[in-house]
């Protein structure tokens, strides 16, 4: 359900602890012009967000330009996971802007060259290969057309169907959002390709089937053999909820795709990075897909995205055919070479998966308490919070978004409820986080929570 939030400054309760500093009233009044120009200049679908206007970011930490600082459960959009603001990248940056190559397009760079061999090497077999671009959804673009374009090579045109899952988000472009799983962004569509299908996405929660067996039926009531599918593609988890499959069914899945020749592609854009207590997300089935895709997390800063898979599958496509202006930006490369080697360094991985213990299980424990969490799901430092009317699976909108303010009042900031009904409270901080500021931000986020119920009762 989207929405966007009142511009009005009101009174707030002041916070100052060692994190958290929160003055008296919100937005702040100062920050009207700037929130009212954007109203004004951009276009509604860019509005939807806390009205707190970003001035400076650090580690797990947002300023604004007013004394006001706030604990980060959002990484951005999950962007930086080895922290906002780096010393180590900010200085990467500018060293390779000093040096005098801004862009190159397409041109050779031994940045470029340093950056696809280090990606290359951290990779599992058979993710080999790599084709740098710039943002999620031309990654999902590319992994569609690779898939088809095998998909054709070994079976003819007709083996051309995309498989993925309902509910999932790929991006925005037209070919990622007919992969997406989303009835209502693809209603400007007016011509959807039939050759995108969507079958239930095994999350045990709206699904509660969660059996390969499922997955095969659901495919069969759409007419889908396995010789007419190309490729199936999934997020590693779904971004909208934070839900994982079930071990056995993507043991199965792979199974299934090497029996009918068909690439399987991880959506890693949310996922890599160390983000979910492993360095990639896949990991947590025990299995290596044909296609990866990444983004986000890969720079913690600038616009970066890749794909990388199986050297057959990445090399279908003629020299000079399959290329993107700001492919492998110098700048972007020196940010992500700088962001992997200190996810490797400091073993992020390892501090996402401890941390994420102490989150899910203070996740959990409000649970019993609060009859309108549905779900509680995720793994390592990234989690999502399904807010459903009690009794019932149908989100609760207007609450969640009442969490997510009463957050923000407190001096925890996170984007605007995602997922199924707009239902969902997403927690994602950055992977540098320590276990004082994460206990900190659950205590205010318990506080904010009983606060957000507590006036939807005194509304009733």
């Amino acid at each position: 359900m989207a929405r966007d939030y009142d511009l009005t400054p009101r009174p707030v309760a002041p916070v100052a602890t060692k994190y958290r500093r929160i003055q008296t009233q919100l937005p702040v009044p100062e920050t009207i012009p700037v929130l009212e120009a954007l109203r004004k200049y951009e276009p509604i679908a860019m509005g939807g967000q806390p009205p707190i206007v970003w001035d400076r970011a650090e580690n797990f930490q947002v300023f604004d330009a007013y004394g006001n600082a706030w604990i980060d459960w959002s990484s951005g959009v999950l962007i930086t996971n080895a922290g906002h603001g780096r010393k180590e990248i900010v200085d990467a940056i500018v060293a390779q802007a000093q040096h005098g190559l801004l862009t190159n397009y397409c041109f050779p760079s031994e940045i470029r060259a340093q950056l696809v061999q280090r990606l290359s090497e951290l990779m599992p077999e058979p993710l080999k290969k790599v084709f740098l671009l710039t943002v999620g959804s031309e990654t999902v673009e590319c992994a569609i057309k690779l898939s088809r374009t095998f998909g054709a090579k070994i079976g003819g045109k007709s083996k051309h169907v995309i498989v993925s899952f309902e509910k999932a988000f790929h991006g925005r472009t037209l070919g990622s959002q007919q992969a997406g799983g989303i009835p209502v962004l693809k209603e400007w569509i007016v011509n959807v390709d039939p050759g995108f299908v969507q079958v239930p996405f095994p999350d045990g929660f709206r699904t509660a089937d969660t059996s390969f067996e499922f997955f095969l039926n659901s495919l069969k009531m759409k007419g889908v053999t396995p010789e007419r599918v190309a490729g199936v593609i999934l997020e590693t988890y779904q971004g909208g909820s934070a839900s994982f499959a079930p071990v056995q069914y993507m043991k199965q899945m792979r199974e299934w795709c090497d029996r009918h020749k068909i690439i399987l592609t991880c959506d890693e854009v949310q996922a890599g990075f160390g983000r979910t207590g492993t360095m990639w997300g896949f990991e947590h089935y025990g299995i290596v897909p044909d296609l990866t895709t990444w983004g986000k997390g890969i720079s913690s800063s600038l616009p970066l995205a890749a794909v990388i898979g199986r050297p057959d599958v990445m090399d279908l496509h003629p020299a000079g055919s399959m290329t993107s202006t700001h492919t492998g930006n110098p700048i972007c490369c020196a940010a992500a070479l700088a962001s992997i080697d200190l996810v490797m360094k400091e073993r992020l991985w390892e501090n996402a998966a401890k941390m994420g213990d102490l989150l899910h299980a203070r996740l959990h424990a409000l649970k019993p308490r609060y009859p309108m969490i549905g779900c509680v799901d995720g793994k390592g430092l990234v989690a999502g919070v399904a807010i459903v009317k009690p009794g019932t699976l149908d989100p609760d909108a207007d609450l969640t978004w009442d969490i997510v303010w009463e957050s923000i009042k407190r001096g925890v900031l996170m984007f605007s409820p995602v997922g199924f009904g707009g239902g969902t409270v997403k927690i994602c901080p950055p992977l540098t986080i320590t276990e004082e500021a994460l206990v900190e931000s659950l205590d205010a986020f318990e506080e904010a929570f009983e606060a957000a119920v507590a006036g939807r009762k005194g509304m009733a």
